[in-house]
This record gives structure tokens, sequence and C-alpha cells, in this order.
């Protein structure tokens, strides 16, 4: 008897689930075909577009700063606008000396920092200590100048370089504190002509004119 009140009892809940079922169908019926929908959404999708991750700029900052992590903020980008030079490192970046001004948001590129990528094919970046740092103080990045060295004893005075490209004038601050005067300043020198402007800045007064053009 016991057995057949318990299986009355299941049918009677079998009923009462399909009467449910039957009720709702229409809900069921939906939730199903939006499932369905979205599934397929998102198997047609297309695959998420690669990026490369650059270290941009995270506010202005002026040429001759010294970088450090908080100048630095990483972006992902799609790589055909990646410019060529771009750092991807903060390892690449942290410590050195900015070359140029960078707004916000700008990519870091290695011609952008004082090292040899701001040479051009053929010159060598060399960084002079011009004798007077007022004139230093006038001069800005990109500048063809004539460098010019005059021997103290003799008073003779001779260019060295001719049409020299002004890579960075580093920031006083940044200029490591020592005996010397005057003033760094870091020039696009023709490879063949860097022992002769190093000699002279060992022995001479170094200084520059503006070529007339």
């Amino acid at each position: 008897m016991a057995f057949r009140d318990l299986l009355a009892r299941l049918k009677d809940r079998g009923t009462t689930l399909r009467r449910g079922v039957l009720r709702r169908r229409r809900l069921i019926a939906v939730v199903c075909t939006a499932g369905a929908v979205a599934a397929g959404l998102h198997a047609a999708a297309p695959p998420e577009p690669p990026t490369t991750t650059v270290l941009t700029a995270a506010r202005d900052l002026p040429a001759g700063a010294v970088l450090a992590p908080a100048d630095l903020r990483p972006v992902a980008l799609p790589p055909d606008v990646v410019p060529e030079g771009a750092l991807t490192d903060p390892g690449d970046a942290g410590g050195t000396l900015l070359a140029s001004p960078l707004r916000a948001g700008e990519p870091v590129t290695d011609v952008r920092l004082v090292g040899q990528g701001l040479a051009a094919p053929g010159t060598v970046a060399v960084p002079v200590r011009l004798s007077d740092a007022a004139q230093a103080g006038l001069l800005t990045v990109g500048d063809e100048i004539d460098l010019l060295a005059t021997e103290p004893e003799s008073r003779t005075t001779e260019t060295v370089a001719a049409g020299v490209v002004v890579l960075a004038v580093p920031d006083v601050s940044a200029d490591a504190p020592d005996a010397l005067t005057g003033r760094l300043v870091v020039l696009g020198i023709p490879s063949s002509q860097v022992g002769e402007v190093t000699g002279a800045a060992v022995t001479a007064f170094v200084t520059y004119a503006w070529p007339s053009r």
C-alpha cells in the first residue's frame, strides 16, 4: 500500500511539473533561443585585434628631463600605428635624459632620448662641453652650428666641425656637478671629425657660430 502511495505522489509531482513547463513553455523557448543566438554571435565574432604595449609620457615633459617610472605610462596600440623605435620596456627608458619635449600620451622613442639613437647615419652623437655656459643656453634642438676651437696660447680660432646638428641641450640641473666650467650639449658630428672635436674640447676653448645661409 505504501508503494502505491509513493507512486501516486510521484505521478502527481510529475503532472504538476509538466503543467508548469507547459505554462511557461513560451518563456523557456525565448530563453533557449536567446542563448542560442548569443552563442552563435560569440562564435561568429572576430578575434580581438593584436596590440603592442608601448611606453608613453604620463604628462607633458620638458627637454632635459630625467625620466622616472612615474613619467611613463604603458598603452596598448595597434601594431600599424606604433612608431619606429618606440620603447616597450620601462628598463630601457628609466633614468635616461629627454633630448626634446614630450606631450602627454606621446610614445617615447629612441630619437627622443639622449644617446646614439639621436644621430643620423654617418654621424655620431657626441657630448661636447662648450666653454661658455650662457652660449649653450642660446641653442635649441635642431640648430645647425659650426663648432669653433680657440687656442689660448696662440689665440687663433679654427672651425673643427661645420654644419653639426644640436641633438640635445640637457638642463643645467641634469649636468653632473664637477670642477669643469661651461655646459654640455649633445651634437651630431660626422664620424671622421669626432677625434678632432674631442681633442679640441681638451686643449682649447670651444664655442660655436651659426653659419650664414
